[in-house]
């Protein structure tokens, strides 16, 4: 497969030319989403040749029975999967009588993919000839609307170029779907009814053991050069799908068009019995506004989105693509209006992993949704959590941890664990720490510490009884320890001691007490609450306290630096830069035992801790650090370029960190670790974002003031970006040698750059 054939643009991702070995990549590539739903580039028409198909409903998922050679106590009994929904953008074509399939056809010309993301819109052409000779001219073009997020558009249109031709447009709707990520190949959906009337058609179905109700809807109207037509469709129907066609005499070099409108409604949104009418209500609005009023309403929309959350990189065109790649597909997944959702790490671009939430919310997206959006998304995030609690802590209790204690899942839909590899399930307990912060980070930025008492405090409290009854106490030692974890970096796990683990450990407790203490003093109703809701004593909080006054930290006094796990140096300490570049990537090329055996890290382990906690520690003792590690580092996880990137941007090593925004930016685009075709990384594309806020921006909370120490990549003329702080926009300019701030908002706003206080009125302009 050619790894490099998206052809850099500063507002689309563009493909030229049909190749069948790009298919599922770019399936992945080009995928659209509005928050509520969301779909691979599927082709509309028949395609018989290697695809994924794969459409999408957030929320909606079923319970896989877990698959295991043998079973561990405590175990999640299924995985939930992220559910391939019944398609509704199928629209077979026939051209007299011959089905239009790009794997079949004899020729394939002048193909052109487009994403507008700019607009928010998915757009398809070419040239194709058939087995029988005629040549047609194709376009198509999709969205999801923003607008109406239970409605998709497809306008599509055939020319017979070379000839006169009997055109059938049969669009369908179908719920005879399997999933690509299944482990028993259970079926997923019980289709119920399959109705149809005048030109719409309905399928209502269920999810199986969970029971979502959804209705799959379309409705189709078709056009002559551009004038709407009326035509008797024939309608064929079975147990899981409805089809009209549309047959029409085409004249040469006449258009023949059809606007299909489809999509979902669902019972996490309406009553089950009402469905159908729910469809025909947005099938109502879709048909009243018309295909070109729809995509108007939705260039205006994505217009509001842009406004706050662009970036943008003056004199350099991949990296522009990059960033406004990441943070396109960022809001396609979750636009912070629907608390009960999450930002799944494949978004609506495919299965794997299953699972909606993982840390990677926490470390990851919450700083990029708190600064381009209002706060309340980011305490959406937050509530959700606070809503899994009773979870995490049943979670915790089939580990055998008690009192109260919580573990949150690695990976959940409903709060319950679902994820069955033990070294990851039981051992990657440092995804607590990961909601603890960002409990802190959400107050740090906004400013808001009601969350804490209403129901911070709670999830505090049960995350430091966790890591209380984790640790052990070595006698060998005299400090507390930690046994058998797996940190960020999974390429060693069931180690001991892993310093990040059990630094944020001992951070955790101290938070937990800190904030007790401060409810106590200020919140006196919400303490008395929690205290009893808890049942927290003085003596259990002197406990946590002994465990975080002695926690052991693993220290090498030769290399000087903290070891990312007791053993570490026991290993053959061979640097990256020395292994053979036809052994990488290493995930797909050896076997586990010798991965973990291996100095290889797969993301940013002990660095994560600094990256949190960079206060607690000196730029020279972050340099020692990032020096140790880095050249251990192969960064086979999508989360490892992008705190590297920020690291070596605060080190001012900016060639190094534009090397890592690169690879961040571009991890999917360019395909580094060949797997695009399974779908993007949509976690980590916050990570992308952090590179150039926090890291050439050098954005940070300083003194409970919005502080920055702004760089600039060589290879760049500019950039400029927009953070939403506490209820403040501030736009930020910077270019080779100075940076100019602009404030929107009706007060003034003391700032920090570079350590030095600056104030900056509204609508006036600073440069620094």
């Amino acid at each position: 497969m050619n790894l490099d054939y998206i052809i850099p643009n500063d507002w689309s991702i563009l493909e030229e030319g049909f190749d069948p070995d790009n298919v599922k990549a770019s399936e992945s590539l080009f995928s659209i989403g509005n928050g509520a739903m969301g779909q691979r580039a599927n082709f509309e028409e028949k395609y018989s040749g290697p695809t994924f198909q794969g459409s999408y409903i957030a929320g909606v998922y079923y319970p896989d029975k877990t698959r295991v050679g043998w079973w561990k106590n405590g175990y999640p009994e299924y995985f939930a999967k992220v559910l391939n929904a019944p398609n509704w953008i199928g629209i077979n074509v026939f051209v007299n009588n011959e089905a239009l399939d790009l794997h079949t056809c004899k020729k394939v010309e002048n193909f052109k993919r487009e994403l507008n993301m700019k607009e928010g819109w998915l757009s398809r052409s070419f040239v194709a000839t058939l087995q029988n000779d005629i040549q047609v001219e194709v376009f198509v073009k999709r969205f999801l609307s923003l607008d109406i997020d239970e409605l998709g558009a497809i306008n599509y249109s055939v020319k017979p170029i070379n000839a006169d031709a009997s055109i059938i447009y049969s669009p369908y709707i179908d719920s005879g779907i399997t999933n690509e990520d299944t482990n028993w190949d259970d079926k997923f959906w019980d289709t119920l009814n399959v109705s149809h009337e005048n030109n719409q058609a309905f399928i209502q179905a269920k999810t199986m053991k969970t029971n979502f109700y959804t209705c799959t809807f379309m409705e189709s109207q078709v056009f002559i050069e551009g004038k709407s037509i009326i035509i008797e469709p024939n309608i064929s129907a079975d147990s899981n799908s409805a089809a009209f066609s549309y047959k029409y005499n085409v004249k040469q070099n006449e258009t023949y068009t059809i606007h299909k409108f489809g999509g979902y409604t669902v019972d996490r949104n309406h009553d089950k019995y009402e469905l159908v009418t729910a469809a025909k209500h947005v099938l109502e609005k879709a048909t009243k506004s018309g295909f070109a009023t729809l995509l108007e309403n939705q260039k205006r929309a994505w217009a509001k989105i842009w406004d706050m959350a662009d970036i943008t990189i003056e004199g350099d065109v991949k990296a522009q693509q990059g960033i406004r790649f990441n943070i396109f597909h960022l809001n396609q997944t979750y636009l912070g209006t629907d608390a009960r959702l999450n930002i799944g790490p494949k978004g609506f671009t495919g299965e794997k992993y299953g699972g909606s939430t993982y840390w990677d919310t926490e470390a990851y997206c919450i700083p990029f949704y708190m600064a381009t959006k209002d706060q309340s998304v980011a305490r959406n995030l937050l509530t959700y959590r606070y809503k899994h609690l009773e979870k995490a802590i049943e979670n915790a209790e089939k580990l055998g941890f008690k009192n109260g204690a919580a573990l949150y899942p690695m990976v959940t839909m409903n709060g319950e664990e679902c994820h069955n590899e033990w070294e990851i399930t039981f051992e990657e307990i440092h995804r607590n720490g990961a909601i603890a912060f960002a409990v802190f980070n959400y107050y740090r930025y906004t400013g808001d510490y009601s969350y804490v008492p209403e129901m911070g405090l709670e999830v505090l409290i049960a995350i430091a009884r966790f890591w209380h009854q984790r640790a052990t106490f070595s006698t060998e030692k005299n400090k507390y320890v930690i046994l058998g974890v797996t940190g960020p970096n999974e390429y060693e796990n069931n180690v001991n001691n892993n310093w990040y683990t059990n630094y944020i450990a001992r951070w955790c407790i101290n938070y937990a007490i800190e904030n007790i203490e401060r409810v106590q003093s200020e919140f006196t109703t919400d303490y008395t609450r929690v205290m009893h809701k808890a049942k927290l004593s003085k003596a259990e909080i002197k406990d946590w306290q002994e465990v975080a006054n002695n926690m052991f930290f693993p220290y090498s006094e030769k290399h000087n630096v903290y070891l990312q796990q007791d053993g570490f140096l026991d290993k053959e300490l061979i640097t990256v830069s020395d292994l053979d570049k036809s052994q990488r990537p290493i995930n797909q090329k050896w076997s586990w035992d010798r991965i973990l055996r291996s100095p290889y890290i797969k993301q940013a382990d002990t660095l994560q801790g600094f990256y949190f906690f960079e206060d607690h520690f000196s730029q020279e003792e972050l340099e020692r650090h990032f020096d140790f590690y880095e050249p251990f580092t192969v960064h086979e996880s999508s989360l490892s370029p992008c705190v590297h990137s920020i690291q070596a941007a605060k080190l001012g090593r900016m060639e190094q960190a534009y090397t890592f925004y690169l690879r961040t930016s571009r991890l999917d685009l360019d395909d580094y670790n060949h797997e695009v075709h399974e779908g993007l990384h949509i976690t980590s594309m916050a990570g992308t974002w952090m590179s150039i806020v926090e890291g050439f921006g050098g954005m940070r909370i300083k003194d409970n003031l919005l502080s920055f120490e702004p760089k600039i990549p060589k290879q760049w003329e500019a950039y400029s970006f927009k953070v939403n702080f506490r209820h403040q926009i501030i736009k930020v300019n910077v270019c080779q040698g100075h940076t100019h701030f602009e404030l929107e908002g009706d007060k003034d706003l003391q700032i920090m750059v570079n350590g030095k206080a600056i104030l900056i009125s509204p609508n006036n302009l600073v440069t620094v």
